[in-house]
């Protein structure tokens, strides 16, 4: 299971870069916009491209982290051994279906952009609009091992308890 997170946390590297790449691209882009009266219909969808990766990729990161969304509300009130019957349901009846679902699905919508040469219907825009696409089974995909995971842990955790 070691090997579910070192791949999280390399991905979490890769989208850290990503982020960074993404902040320096809106700042020359707006400069040469205000600045300097040029702009490029590719370096703003790369934008939205570089915005994509750091979104989807991260996650699979967000739910290593449990920083994921929940209703802390209540799930704080309960005990231990609730909350981890709470985190195993989430993870067998929402995340890996939905995961599976998303997989599914996002793997023929990539394979027809990629069949019909998607690419930007602006002009000066980016081709290959299949690579983007793919990040979305790819990310779900990493989030589906991630929560295999935490199932695992979560189900040591509760016998245990």
């Amino acid at each position: 299971m070691k090997f579910i997170d070192n791949i999280t946390k390399y991905t979490a590297y890769l989208t850290a870069f990503i982020l960074a790449c993404l902040v320096v691209l809106v700042v020359y882009d707006a400069t040469s916009r205000y600045l300097f009266s040029e702009g490029s219909t590719a370096l703003q969808e790369l934008e939205w491209h570089f915005f994509d990766v750091v979104i989807l990729l991260s996650i699979a990161y967000t739910l290593h982290q449990n920083a994921h969304v929940r209703v802390d509300i209540l799930y704080d009130r309960f005990s231990p051994k609730i909350q981890t019957l709470i985190n195993i349901f989430s993870f067998v009846f929402f995340i890996l279906p939905l995961s599976g679902l998303i997989i599914y699905i996002g793997i023929d919508f990539v394979q027809m952009s990629y069949i019909q040469h998607e690419a930007s219907s602006d002009p000066g825009g980016l081709p290959f609009r299949w690579i983007v696409k793919s990040l979305m089974p790819l990310a779900f995909v990493l989030l589906a091992l991630q929560a295999i995971k935490e199932l695992v842990s979560e189900v040591q955790k509760w016998r245990s308890l």
